[in-house]
């Protein structure tokens, strides 16, 4: 491990850099980037090219027919240990044009803007980190690899898979996410799943042939509150449906409903169960039917001995470093969920601290850019 004078060094360098690092989160968030909107995710993606070669990086473009363009960068670093991954996203939630009422602004020591937390900090800290090590160390002690992917916020569909192979080639993944409240790591997330049931009557006049019609909607209530009853709180298992539709109005037996189902699991085995439960339901109406699409995208990421190895680690160079690390487990999943589910060692939540992920008070706090780089660059250098 990286001694305390040279961890000190590193946080020194990158301190009396923190406008260069705000202005570089300014340069990502005025870039917007919704995951629908391939040509904007491959605009950003684009501008973060140059970024990462002006600093070394060998980029290779993972080209999208329909998403955006996921983003690899290969760090040469000194022999004898695996890479490391960095990953993280590149894609936000909000929609293009949300800059006109959620501007970039900067005020009371945070930074605001859509996607400022969740996670275009978590990249710039990413770019200062290796170009630290390299400038102030001579070179990377080991080699590392950064994917930035476009599809993170919808489920990872197009690039799981390049998630999946890079990471099978590292030692460690660590997960530029955001952090915990008050800047704790991630050493827990919830495995996810996410289901469709469409229940399937018959229709008729509400007034005239009332007796006639199977109501889909009526159905689907039946079956909204077993599914609810799925939910075993003590164990970390939730359902939730959050999305019904049906129906096409008053005066009509509705022949069609459907609804959107979530599935939270904070452990793997519980995944096939909750699986069988939800596709097992039968409706209660017998001349009615259900259809049940859907299951688990990812699994969870446990706390295992490996991310409680990656999560101590951390917390000695916090010390180092001056500052304290907690750590928390949390409901959201992210694509850290998939290379721990491989058994491979993941820590989550490295990157910004800050509040409001998704929400019009999104923002991060400024003065913890450079040390949450710095813990960045120290576990890059301790990692075994």
């Amino acid at each position: 491990m990286a001694k305390a004078e040279q961890l000190g060094g590193i946080l020194r360098w990158l301190t009396h850099r923190e406008r260069e690092m705000v202005e570089s989160v300014r340069q990502l968030v005025v870039r917007e980037s919704p995951t629908q909107i391939k040509k904007a995710c491959d605009e950003l993606s684009s501008y973060l090219v140059i970024e990462f070669e002006r600093i070394g990086g060998h980029v290779k473009i993972h080209r999208q027919p329909q998403a955006g363009d996921h983003l690899q960068v290969d760090f040469t670093g000194a022999s004898g240990k695996r890479p490391i991954l960095l990953l993280g996203h590149l894609d936000t939630v909000y929609d293009l044009g949300t800059l006109k009422t959620m501007p970039w602004r900067q005020e009371g020591g945070r930074l605001y803007g859509p996607g400022v937390f969740d996670m275009k900090s978590g990249i710039v800290q990413m770019i200062f980190a290796l170009s630290a090590l390299a400038m102030l160390q001579g070179g990377l002690s080991r080699p590392v690899k950064v994917l930035l992917v476009s599809d993170e916020e919808e489920g990872s569909a197009t690039s799981r898979a390049i998630t999946e192979k890079l990471a099978s080639e590292c030692a460690a993944v660590l997960v530029c996410e955001p952090s915990g409240p008050g800047g704790a790591l991630k050493t827990a997330r919830k495995g996810v799943g996410a289901f469709t049931m469409t229940v399937r009557g018959k229709a008729s006049h509400a007034g005239l042939d009332f007796e006639k019609g199977q109501s889909a909607i009526l159905e689907l209530a039946h079956q909204v509150l077993a599914l609810s009853a799925l939910t075993d709180l003590a164990r970390g298992v939730t359902v939730n449906v959050g999305v019904i539709q049906g129906g096409t109005r008053s005066n009509v037996v509705a022949a069609e409903a459907v609804a959107d189902i979530d599935l939270r699991i904070a452990h793997k085995t519980d995944g096939p169960a909750m699986e069988r439960k939800i596709r097992r339901l039968r409706p209660v109406n017998k001349k009615c039917t259900l259809e049940i699409e859907g299951g688990i995208n990812r699994s969870p990421l446990e706390r295992a001995k490996p991310v409680v190895a990656l999560f101590e680690l951390a917390e000695s160079i916090g010390q180092k470093l001056g500052f304290e690390l907690e750590e928390i487990a949390v409901g959201g999943g992210s694509d850290g969920n998939f290379t721990a589910g491989m058994g491979i060692p993941t820590l989550d939540g490295v990157g910004a601290v800050g509040d409001g992920a998704h929400a019009p008070h999104e923002s991060v706090v400024a003065a913890e850019l450079p040390r949450r780089a710095a813990l960045l660059a120290g576990l890059i250098q301790a990692i075994e």
